[in-house]
């Protein structure tokens, strides 16, 4: 979605759950809408939430509330896709297959594959369409059910660090996540080889905040955890997730 857009539509949220006084929810958004929600309605002084159907979601709705609301059921249902494990499905193919019956990206979260299951989320207004038109993933034969049991599938597994760094530049960031000299973490980032939230950076000089997503080509992706913390040295102790 292009970004004057969204944050039109984003704006519209916010405006529509206080005119209305009643919570007003928007996406599933990707991490880079995210980001921008966040920027748009932090200065806007907003009441919002980000969820995504389970903690951890990288796909994410957003909720604006009005003064008197704490919080709100959000319009999100798992369903579980069931096939045989010797049939490979891949992310690719359920987005796929989804996509082609007309159901939009943003009505559609997450969606985790392991051998023989998935779990997907949905919007709640979709729901009806998908159980009744999903019985086929490409060529291969699911069965639905609503829900999922724990744990879900994963198809990374993150490995908490830290380290320190003087500041929170994008290349002092990339040196200390990638573990490679600042030069080299210059020389990627001029490359085009790192994205901050699905989009491609080449500023050295960009400010990295808590939960930004940064992805380094050939050496991960990592989630910024905290940024607050300081060292004995005054330097700023970058807590961080790396997928695996």
């Amino acid at each position: 979605m292009k970004s004057d857009i969204l944050i039109a539509r984003i704006n519209d949220t916010f405006d529509i759950a206080q005119k209305t006084n009643k919570p007003k929810f928007l996406g599933f958004l990707s991490r880079e809408e995210i980001a921008l929600a966040q920027r748009v309605l932090q200065n806007r002084n907003a009441d919002f939430t980000l969820f995504g159907g389970f903690d951890g979601a990288e796909r994410q709705m957003l909720l604006c509330k009005p003064d008197w609301c704490e919080e709100a059921d959000f319009p999100i249902t798992a369903v579980t896709f069931s096939y045989r494990a010797v049939d490979t499905l891949k992310h690719r193919d359920f987005l796929g297959a989804l996509m082609a019956l007309g159901i939009t990206r943003e009505s559609i979260g997450d969606i985790l594959v392991e051998n023989g299951r998935a779990v997907a989320f949905f919007r709640d207004e979709v729901l009806d369409f998908v159980k009744s038109n999903v019985s086929k993933i490409g060529r291969v034969g699911v069965e639905l059910s609503l829900g999922f049991k724990e744990p879900l599938p994963q198809s990374s597994k993150l490995v908490l660090a830290s380290s320190t760094v003087s500041s929170l530049r994008l290349d002092c960031v990339v040196s200390a996540v990638a573990d490679i000299s600042r030069n080299k973490a210059e020389e990627f980032i001029n490359l085009g080889y790192v994205s901050v939230n699905s989009v491609v950076c080449e500023k050295t000089t960009k400010q990295i905040a808590d939960g930004d997503v940064i992805s380094i080509r050939s050496k991960g992706k990592f989630i910024i955890d905290s940024t607050s913390k300081k060292s004995k040295k005054d330097r700023i102790i970058l807590e961080f997730k790396k997928y695996f």
